[in-house]
């Protein structure tokens, strides 16, 4: 193992193979730790169906808070599952200041705290697919992305390939051709009442994420872009003024460091999130015949800057922040010599450029003034990237001296850790 590579710390499901069951985080585009980082949520199969757990990081002790046992409800990455029965993976985000899950169970949406007991809000309205919600950092709404259900409308057998049984036709090609709509679907949390439902036409969003500091201001995306990733990916809704705004555009005022790129409707382009003022949007994604990149993009100033990454930084990561803006990443980074591991991984063959297959859980450290990324790698995740479940999704605490990652190295995802130098 290369020098200062230390070793995973388990957390959860890591009792072994034998009598095994999955567990993982929560998405990244929400914490899954309570705001005092004692208590961890995660989705769990122990038992069979996917439920939503809760690990007290101080005892060790674990609770299941729902009791689903329909399976995997059909949605945006679980698209072989049963539509509009079970518990829907996709859905489960975290109000992480008051230690309330939201979640989508038999096309209901519903709320479960540390306590337990499920408190159903509203209903997903028939002839509709969900995917990633979200809920506002003042824990007052919460946001369910809603497509037509035709984008989604096939036969997983006949028409469906690789391990997630994911359309063989191209989806936002099908959302174009047949004018389908999106809607971004606000509700109030506390009485579940449905505050505004906004449509955004010819569009699959499966990413919402409020402003924390403004939640009358919510980024989307446009899932997959059969045309113009570099631009379609990221937008911005302010229901105030009711309008929509792309993100990212094309240009050459890109700023920061020397290594600079012209900003292009044919490059790739994902994984959006704020800091946590509301001030910033970091992104990665590729160049369009070039290298890989990491974005920050400051709406207010209407300002850019994108790091370049080595060109041999080619393995598919994520991209997620502390409250310093320090960056942590599963993929990219490789020592060199390192020789990669070969397997075939049926999600490769998506909208993105770079194979499923880094190795390494690193804090990165951003000057993006210079257009420089410090690389600190800190252990192997032992992930084998075989379907979005055993992504690593890696998050750092609240506190920032931690960082859980999922990892599947065998049979089942479990739950790790390590502690931040």
């Amino acid at each position: 193992m290369s020098e200062g590579i230390r070793e995973r710390i388990p957390v959860s499901g890591c009792e072994g193979e034998e009598n095994g069951y999955n567990t993982q985080l929560l998405y990244f585009t929400c914490s899954s730790l309570t705001r005092d980082d004692r208590y961890l949520f995660l989705i769990t199969d122990k038992g069979g169906s996917p439920n939503i757990m809760v690990r007290d990081l101080l005892t060790g002790k674990e609770r299941i808070l729902t009791d689903n046992t329909d399976g995997i409800m059909k949605s945006y990455v679980y698209f072989d599952c049963n539509p509009g029965r079970g518990l829907s993976k996709a859905s489960v985000c975290l109000d992480s200041e008051r230690a309330l899950a939201y979640y989508i169970r038999d096309n209901r949406i519903c709320r479960v705290g540390l306590a337990g007991g499920e408190t159903v809000l509203a209903e997903v309205p028939s002839g509709r697919v969900t995917a990633f919600t979200h809920v506002s950092s003042d824990g007052k709404y919460l946001c369910v992305p809603m497509t037509d259900g035709r984008a989604l409308d096939y036969d997983p057998e006949t028409e469906g390939s690789g391990l997630d049984r994911r359309p063989i036709y191209d989806i936002d090609g099908r959302v174009q051709e047949e004018g389908l709509n999106s809607y971004l679907c606000v509700y109030d949390t506390d009485s579940g009442e449905l505050r505004y439902e906004k449509t955004v036409p010819k569009c699959w969003i499966t990413h919402v994420q409020f402003n924390p500091a403004d939640p009358e201001i919510i980024m989307f995306n446009h899932e997959w872009p059969s045309f113009d990733c570099g631009i379609r990916r990221i937008w911005i809704y302010d229901h105030r003024s009711d309008e929509i705004r792309r993100v990212r555009t094309e240009g050459n005022d890109t700023l920061g460091g020397t290594r600079s790129h012209a900003r292009r409707r044919g490059d790739w382009v994902c994984h959006e999130m704020w800091s946590d003022d509301g001030n910033i949007i970091i992104y990665h994604g590729g160049y369009e015949d070039g290298p890989a990149m990491v974005g920050r993009y400051e709406p207010a100033a209407e300002r850019y800057f994108e790091i370049a990454l080595p060109d041999d930084y080619n393995a598919y990561g994520h991209f997620t922040m502390d409250h310093s803006m320090n960056l942590v990443c599963d993929g990219y980074f490789k020592f060199p010599g390192d020789v990669k591991i070969v397997r075939e991984n049926s999600t490769d063959n998506g909208p993105d450029p770079h194979k499923k297959d880094g190795e390494y859980i690193c804090k990165v450290i951003p000057d993006w003034d210079k257009g420089t990324l410090t690389w600190v790698p800190e252990c192997k995740h032992e992930s084998d990237w075989l379907g979005q479940d055993a992504h690593p999704h890696p998050i750092y605490s609240h506190a920032g001296d931690r960082i859980f990652f999922n990892s599947r190295s065998g049979k089942y995802v479990k739950v790790f850790c390590i502690d931040v130098r």
